[in-house]
C-alpha cells in the first residue's frame, strides 16, 4: 500500500515508524503545523528513511494538491492534527484518506474531544478511524476502539497513555483493512451526534459553588491545556494537578488547608486539593511553593 502521511511534527514520527515496520510504502510525508526552521521528530524520521517531506504553510495552497497528485498514492492518512484539510486533498489518493479522531464518534465531534469527554463526566471514550468528508468529523467510520476514563485521568494521561499509542496501532490495522479490501464505511448515527467548540479559557473558569466532582472534572478536563482558571487577590491562576477531598465544610472558594502537598479549596459539597498551578504569565509550579510565594493562608477566598 502506497501511503501519504499527513501528521503532527512530533506525534507523527512513531506512526511513520510503525507503517515502515509493518511493510507499508510511505511515498511522502506532509508535516502539518511545523516550523520549517526546526528539526521535528517527524522530519528527522523521514530524512533517516529517505522519504520526501513537505511543510506546507496552508493546506489550501494550490501547489499542495499538485505536489500530492504527483505521488500517486493509494491512500492518505491524517493523524494527530487539528488542521482543516480541503476535500480535494482528502480525495486525491486513489482510495481516499482515513483520519484519526480521539472520541467514539459521533459523540464529541470537534477539536477538543478529549477535554469535553472528561469535563462532561464521561466514564468511557475511545478513538475512531473515519473516512473524512467535508463536514466536521462526520465521515463514515472504519474502526473504533474504546477505553475507560479513570477517576484520575487528565487530558494528558488519556491521550498520551491511552489514545495516542492505541491510535498508532489502530491506524496500522486500518491501513491493513483498506489494503485487503475489507475496510467498512459505516455511516455515523446523527441522532447520537454531539459537537463542542475548541476548549478555551472562557469555558473552564471555575465556579466554586458547584459540586466538587464537577469542579474536579473541569480541572482534569483542562489539564494541561487550557488550564482551569480561578483568581486569587485579582490575580489569575490556572489549576492543574489536583484530587478530590471529601467532607470539607467551608464557604465555596475558601482555602481550608495548606501544606507540603498543596492547598485545599472548598466547593459546595467537598473540596479540591490543588498540587500544581500555573500563575498568569508564568510557568507551572508546585502548589506548595506557590502558597509560600503568594502568602496564601486558610480562610482566604479564591474566585
Amino acid at each position: 500500500m502506497r501511503l501519504v502521511l499527513f501528521a503532527h511534527p512530533s506525534l507523527g514520527a512513531k506512526l511513520l515508524t510503525a507503517f515502515l515496520y509493518s511493510g507499508e510504502e510511505v511515498a511522502a510525508v506532509f508535516i502539518l503545523g511545523s516550523d520549517p526552521e526546526k528539526a521535528s521528530p517527524l522530519k528527522m524520521t523521514a530524512i533517516e528513511h529517505h522519504i520526501p517531506f513537505h511543510e506546507p504553510g496552508h493546506m489550501k495552497d494550490a501547489e499542495v494538491h499538485e505536489t500530492l497528485r504527483r505521488y500517486q498514492a493509494n491512500l492518505g492518512v491524517l493523524a494527530f492534527v487539528q488542521d482543516i484539510v480541503p476535500t480535494a486533498i482528502l480525495d486525491c489518493p486513489q482510495q481516499g484518506t482515513i483520519m484519526f479522531h480521539p472520541s467514539l464518534l459521533p459523540r464529541h465531534r470537534g477539536g477538543s474531544a478529549i477535554n469535553w469527554a472528561i469535563i462532561m463526566g464521561d466514564k468511557k471514550t475511545g478513538l475512531s478511524i473515519i473516512w473524512p468528508d467535508d463536514g466536521i468529523d462526520t465521515g463514515p467510520i472504519l474502526l473504533q476502539k474504546e477505553v475507560p476514563i479513570l477517576p484520575d485521568d487528565t487530558v494528558g494521561t488519556l491521550f498520551f497513555d491511552k489514545l495516542y499509542p492505541m491510535g498508532i496501532e489502530t491506524l496500522v490495522e486500518a491501513v491493513g483493512l483498506v489494503k485487503s479490501g475489507q475496510a467498512p464505511h459505516i455511516p455515523q448515527d446523527e441522532r447520537q451526534a454531539t459537537y463542542e467548540p475548541l476548549c478555551r479559557e472562557r469555558h473552564v473558569v471555575i465556579d466554586w459553588k458547584l459540586p466538587a466532582t464537577t469542579v474536579y472534572d473541569l480541572i482534569r478536563g483542562s489539564n494541561p491545556r487550557p488550564g482551569a482558571t480561578t483568581t486569587y487577590r485579582d490575580r489569575k491562576i490556572k489549576l492543574l494537578d489536583s484530587s478530590l477531598v471529601p467532607e470539607v465544610n467551608a464557604a465555596p472558594g475558601e482555602v481550608t488547608a495548606v501544606g507540603d502537598d498543596g492547598f485545599v479549596i472548598a466547593c459546595r459539597d467537598g473540596g479540591i486539593l490543588v498540587r500544581v498551578v500555573r500563575p498568569a504569565g508564568g510557568d507551572k509550579t508546585g502548589a506548595a511553593d506557590f502558597v509560600k510565594a503568594a502568602g496564601i493562608a486558610p480562610g482566604e477566598r479564591l474566585g
